[in-house]
């Protein structure tokens, strides 16, 4: 009688199905757990999970394209030209930036019933200029500014409808800052994953992180258009001007023929900007200055490229641990917190100004980014205390616009200032000390007049 043999598996399938167990099996844990983190708290029902994984690949697909810039108007050429390129590219786009910036809120205001379009087209806008910038990039002729401008619109547009959207997404037991801080952590995340990436494309060529980005932005794109109907819904809002003048009443909203009005947002939002517009102004004139300063003039011995990477590493570190603090400092009084961030990074300024190390330096970008990041989650917390709820999507749209802008004056001071660091640090100090100077009062009173609704960081 005939036996039959029946064939195994094979070392070989035994072995492959064996390795992608292994890769997989981690893969899957790790995507899952990210999954749980992001839908905790409400957040999977409500719709705020999906505003959390798009800002993630909305940040992976900027520090891509960051990193492809940074690489060919900064790291290829020598410190001299790099000034220059840096300068013109800061004038190319900035400038316009600058007056494009305070058109942007109003315009999208007038889109709040198509905020998961205007979202999808600001990703389809980068993914399309990604693309084209990567066809010029090995050049980098003229034609690679107007793109860039362009993506930095599109990606400002991006930032002031996600402000706007988040409200629209809150579950029931969270409030605006908490839902803003976590949607903050997954794009510091994103960021700290697509660097490397971005850095291992860029060895291949300088193009390579752009269609990295065109991608990403394709699937943003995607994820946007996956957003809760409810994130298009307008019901009950109104626009809003933020102004100084407390007297006056608010103007009625809706009337035929009138603008609309302030519907009272309170000296303490308005203080808190400028608090934060001071530190938001600190960040562009560090990233500047000390790109510059560490490339030319390495601090401890260390090669320009590691001098970079401690500043570097301190800032986003000091950026997420900020934001994660503000989830502790639930009680504290948010005037009394920015107060408190002005007056820390005022002293760490003016310590690396008199003692001018690579320890002082890399601290005060550390100490900046957890200022910024605690003094954002205040003035959130202001936001969400003191304007009404009518106007506080409108609200969040144009303090949001008034910090970039701040980011583009303390960078293009960075760039004009020379490479002295003492001279360079002091500058940084006068920064904080203009906006502690205009803002600290208005805090401390609105601090010790207090609220009928208490203001929570998170």
């Amino acid at each position: 009688m005939a036996r039959t043999v029946t064939a195994g598996r094979g070392p070989v399938r035994s072995a492959g199905r064996a390795l992608a167990r292994g890769v997989g099996g981690p893969a899957g844990a790790l995507g899952r757990r990210i999954r749980r983190a992001t839908r905790s708290g409400g957040a999977g029902e409500s719709g705020l999970a999906k505003l959390i994984e798009l800002h993630a690949v909305n940040s992976a697909g900027d520090m891509m394209i960051t990193v492809a810039l940074a690489s060919t108007v900064f790291f290829s050429v020598p410190s001299g030209e790099a000034r220059g390129r840096v300068a013109l590219y800061l004038l190319v786009t900035m400038a316009p930036f600058a007056l494009l910036a305070p058109v942007i809120g109003p315009l999208l205001d007038r889109l709040q019933h198509g905020r998961r379009a205007a979202m999808a087209m600001a990703m389809m806008a980068r993914a399309v200029l990604a693309w084209t910038m990567a066809g010029v990039i090995a050049t980098a002729g003229l034609g690679l500014y107007p793109a860039a401008l362009g993506v930095l619109v599109a990606s400002k547009a991006y930032g002031v409808v996600r402000s706007a959207v988040v409200p629209r997404l809150l579950p029931g037991r969270t409030t605006l800052v908490k839902a803003n801080s976590r949607v903050t952590l997954s794009g510091l995340l994103a960021t700290a994953v697509a660097a490397p990436v971005a850095a291992g494309l860029n060895v291949i060529g300088p193009q390579w992180p752009l269609y990295g980005a065109f991608v990403v932005f394709l699937c943003g794109a995607i994820l946007s258009l996956s957003l809760p109907a409810k994130v298009d819904s307008a019901r009950g809002e109104e626009k809003v001007r933020l102004s100084a003048d407390e007297e006056a009443p608010p103007e009625p909203a809706g009337l035929p023929g009138r603008k609309p009005g302030l519907l009272s947002v309170g000296s303490s939002v308005l203080h808190a900007l400028q608090g934060n517009g001071g530190l938001r102004a600190l960040s562009g004139f560090l990233t500047m200055f000390l790109a510059f300063m560490m490339r030319e003039h390495p601090l401890n011995g260390l090669t320009p490229a590691m001098s970079l990477g401690v500043v570097g590493v301190a800032a986003g570190v000091g950026n997420a641990f900020g934001t994660a603090l503000g989830a502790w400092l639930k009680a504290r009084g948010p005037e009394m917190i920015i107060a408190t961030v002005l007056v820390c990074a005022l002293t760490t300024a003016t310590v690396a100004a008199g003692w001018y190390t690579l320890f002082t330096v890399a601290a005060l970008t550390a100490v900046a980014g957890i200022s910024q990041a605690l003094a954002k989650l205040s003035l959130d917390a202001l936001i969400q205390r003191d304007v009404p709820e009518l106007v506080r999507t409108s609200a969040f749209a144009r303090s949001e616009t008034a910090l970039q802008l701040s980011w583009v004056v303390g960078g293009g001071l960075g760039i004009l200032l020379p490479l002295n660091g003492p001279l360079g640090m002091g500058c940084a100090a006068g920064l904080v000390l203009v906006a502690f100077g205009v803002s600290v009062r208005g805090l401390f009173g609105g601090a010790r007049r207090g609220s009928t609704a208490r203001a929570r960081v998170a």
